[in-house]
C-alpha cells in the first residue's frame, strides 16, 4: 500500500485536501483515517496532487533530432533502444499515458506490451501502428504505410488492428517535415480515410488524422474521423464542422516552436523550417477560432519531432496557456478530456478505482501552468518513479 498524504488534489473534478491511497496499481480512497500507518508514504504536504499527463500525440520512435530525413538509416533495433529511452524520460517527467501516432512495424505495440510486462519504465502506451499515407506522401519515409485507393486503405488499416494497434493514423494532408510535400495540401482523398474509419468503426478504435490544411480537415472529419491533429490552417467552417461532429483537435503547438526556436541553425533543414514559419501564425489563429466555436482540445506535443523532447510535453501546457486556454482548461485537455477522447475510463482524475498515475507538483497548476514542467513525485501504475519531496 501506499499513501500521499497530506496534499491538495488537483484535478477535472476541482481542488480539495485529501490523502490518496493505493493499492497495487489503484487508487482506493481519496480522504483521510483510512488505516494507513503502515502504508509507503510520499509526503505532500503543502504540495498538489493531480492526474498524470496524457500525451495524446508522440512518437516514440523519434529522438527530437534536427533532420528526421536521417533516421532511414537507423535499423529499427536502435530505434527500438530510443524509443525504450524516450518511455523512461517522459514519465519522470509525469507523462502518465502516451498515445503513439506513427512507428515503424510494431515498435509501438511492442512498447506497449514492454511497460505493462514491466520490461520497460514508462508511461501506459496507446499505439497506432504505421501511419497510413498517400505513396510518397507525407511521413512515408519513417515507416509510414503507402496506400492509394480504398482496398489499400482498407488493408493497410486492418493490418495495423492485426499487429495489436489500438488506434489508427492517417494523413489527411501533407507535413511540415516531408521534402516536397505541401503542408496543408490534401493526401489520401475522403474516400481513403472512410475506408479506414469503417475499419476503426467496426474495431472500436479510434481513428487520428494528421491534418493542416482546410479542405484535408474538411475530407477528414466528413470521412469520420475522431481527432484532427495539428489543424494549422483550420477556418471557421472546418472549425464549425469539427464542433458539430465532437472531433476533438490534438494541436502540437511545441512542433512548430521546436523547429521555429531552433532554426537553420539548429541544423533543421531550411524547407522544413520555412513550411514551419509560414504556419505559425495560422497555427495561432485556429486557437481562436477552436475556443471560440467550441472544438473539443486535448493535448498532444507531436514528441520527437525536431527539438521537441519527450522530457518537455508539460510544456505544451504553457503554450496553450499562451494561445487562449485558461489553466483549468489546459488541466482538462491534458488529463480528463484527453483519457476520454482516448477512450481511457480509468485514467484522468485523481478518484477511486482509477488507475495510480499521478504527480506531486509545488504549486498549484490552476494558478501557475507551468508547474506542470516541474513534478516532485511521479506515480505510475502504482510504481513510484520519482521521489523528491
Amino acid at each position: 500500500m501506499l499513501v500521499l498524504s497530506g496534499g491538495t488534489v488537483v484535478d477535472a473534478d476541482g481542488e480539495r485536501t485529501a490523502d490518496v491511497v493505493v493499492e497495487d496499481d489503484t487508487i482506493t480512497a481519496v480522504g483521510f483515517d483510512h488505516g494507513t500507518e503502515d502504508a509507503d508514504e510520499v509526503d505532500a504536504e503543502g504540495l498538489f496532487v493531480a492526474p498524470g499527463l496524457v500525451d495524446a500525440h508522440v512518437h516514440l520512435a523519434l529522438d527530437g533530432r534536427a533532420d528526421t530525413t536521417s533516421l532511414t538509416a537507423e535499423a529499427q533495433t536502435m530505434l527500438a533502444y530510443r524509443a525504450a529511452d524516450h518511455l523512461r524520460s517522459a514519465v519522470h517527467a509525469g507523462v502518465t499515458t502516451v498515445r503513439d501516432l506513427g512507428a515503424p512495424n510494431t515498435l509501438a505495440m511492442d512498447a506497449r506490451d514492454a511497460v505493462a510486462e514491466g520490461v520497460l519504465q514508462g508511461p501506459r502506451v496507446v499505439p497506432a501502428g504505421a501511419n497510413i499515407t498517400m505513396t510518397g506522401g507525407h511521413g512515408h519515409h519513417i515507416g509510414g504505410c503507402e496506400v492509394d485507393g480504398t482496398a489499400e486503405a482498407r488493408k493497410a488499416a486492418r493490418t495495423q488492428l492485426k499487429r495489436g494497434a489500438e488506434a489508427l493514423k492517417c494523413m489527411a494532408t501533407g507535413g511540415v517535415l516531408t521534402e516536397g510535400a505541401q503542408t496543408g495540401a490534401p493526401e489520401l482523398t475522403e474516400d481513403e480515410m472512410r475506408a479506414i474509419v469503417e475499419v476503426g468503426e467496426a474495431a472500436n478504435v479510434p481513428v487520428a488524422a494528421h491534418a493542416h490544411g482546410r479542405d484535408g480537415i474538411g475530407n477528414a472529419v466528413r470521412a469520420g474521423v475522431d481527432s484532427i491533429e495539428h489543424g494549422t490552417f483550420m477556418d471557421r467552417g472546418t472549425a464549425e464542422l469539427m464542433a458539430e461532429h465532437g472531433v476533438y483537435w490534438v494541436p502540437t503547438t511545441k512542433a512548430l516552436v521546436g523547429i521555429n526556436e531552433a532554426g537553420v541553425e539548429g541544423g533543421i533543414p531550411e524547407w522544413a523550417v520555412e513550411k514551419s514559419e509560414d504556419a505559425t501564425d495560422d497555427h495561432r489563429e485556429s486557437f481562436d477560432l477552436a475556443l471560440e466555436v467550441g472544438v473539443p482540445i486535448a493535448m498532444g506535443t507531436d514528441a520527437g519531432t525536431p527539438f521537441n523532447d519527450h522530457a518537455d510535453a508539460a510544456e505544451e501546457l504553457e503554450l496553450m496557456v499562451e494561445r487562449g486556454l485558461s489553466e483549468e482548461q489546459a488541466l482538462e485537455a491534458a488529463t480528463a478530456d484527453a483519457a476520454d477522447f482516448l477512450g481511457l475510463n480509468d485514467v484522468g482524475r485523481v478518484s477511486d478505482d482509477y488507475r495510480a498515475d499521478l504527480v506531486v507538483l509545488p504549486e498549484n497548476p490552476l494558478e501557475d501552468v507551468t508547474a506542470w514542467q516541474r513534478p516532485q513525485a511521479v506515480v505510475a501504475g502504482g510504481e513510484v518513479v520519482r521521489d523528491e519531496t
